[in-house]
């Protein structure tokens, strides 16, 4: 094997190391994102969905009492 042959073996197994790094921690980053989401984005978006829909029925509710009094009123 000649010297320049050897360098390369040495640098693709550099590179092979570092890819099966980068690819470890990219899986474990992916399930802790995952995770999160899971535990705390998807519940707080269903919390604050459910609020803005009671607000939503809330303010139609006293949308439907105007337009009654204005007809009333006509």
């Amino acid at each position: 094997m000649t010297e320049f042959d050897r360098k390369v073996e040495e640098a693709s197994a550099r590179f092979n190391r570092s890819v099966a790094n980068i690819a470890e921690t990219l899986e474990k980053e992916t399930a802790d994102l995952v995770a999160y989401l899971n535990d705390e984005v998807v519940p707080a978006v269903r919390t604050h969905s459910s609020k803005a829909l009671r607000t939503a029925a809330g303010k139609l509710s006293e949308f439907a009492d105007f337009l009654e009094k204005q007809r009333k009123n006509s």
